[in-house]
Formats: C-alpha cells, sequence, structure tokens
C-alpha cells in the first residue's frame, strides 16, 4: 500500500516560517517525481512546487517563488517544503503527490499517489 504522508504544518503568523515533510511508505520513491500540492477552503486544489526523482530539477509557483524551497532525500524516502516569510494567503491544506514519472508536472490529474494533508495557517 503506497501512502505519502504529511508532517509539519501548523499556526504561524505572518512572516514566521515552516517546514513540511513527506514520507512515502510502500514506494521506493527515488525513481518518482514529487510535489507539493495546496488547497484553501472553497477553492480548486493549487500547484505549490515540484522536484524531479533525481532531485536535480524543481518548479514552483510563482506565488511562492523565492519564499519556498523543495528538496529531497532519496535515503530516507522524503521530501520537505521550506516555508519562510508566511503568508496569510498561504493557508491551506497542503498535500504530497507522486508521479510515476521521474518528470514534474504542474497538473494534480498526473500525479497517482497523495497523501492525507497537513493544515497551515498563517495569521495576520
Amino acid at each position: 500500500q503506497v501512502q505519502p504522508v504529511e508532517y509539519g504544518g501548523g499556526l504561524v503568523q505572518a512572516g514566521g516560517s515552516l517546514r513540511l515533510s513527506c514520507a512515502a511508505s510502500g514506494l521506493n520513491v527515488s525513481r518518482y517525481a514529487m510535489a507539493w500540492f495546496r488547497q484553501a477552503p472553497g477553492k480548486e486544489r493549487e500547484y505549490v512546487a515540484a522536484i524531479t526523482a533525481g532531485g536535480y530539477t524543481t518548479n514552483y509557483a510563482d506565488s511562492v517563488k523565492g519564499r519556498f524551497s523543495i528538496s529531497r532525500d532519496n535515503a530516507k524516502n522524503t521530501m520537505y517544503l521550506q516555508m519562510i516569510s508566511l503568508k496569510p494567503e498561504d493557508t491551506a491544506v497542503y498535500y504530497c503527490a507522486v508521479r510515476r514519472s521521474i518528470m514534474i508536472h504542474t497538473w494534480p490529474s498526473e500525479y497517482n499517489y497523495w497523501g492525507q494533508g497537513t493544515q497551515v495557517t498563517v495569521s495576520s
């Protein structure tokens, strides 16, 4: 059973930082691209960032460029999202996703495995 699990969400003040982790069990993710998406209440799921299987290429949504950093440790089967300078509009449930391809994609429909999500709340 493939199951990504997210960790690290919480409540933080605007301007603060958080680090999310995604641990994938039941799957060796070293061959697969991974990504973070988020979904705010009443809104569609939104692409945040992605990283190729080897970790050499990353991509970010314009709304988080310069503030978020995606990385991975394939030896630990884990992906990370370091978030700084958080804004109230970053408030959402953040989801980890795994794509059965070495290449990244920005569409949620291209990802095969999803975590349950972790809540990030940024207060003003």
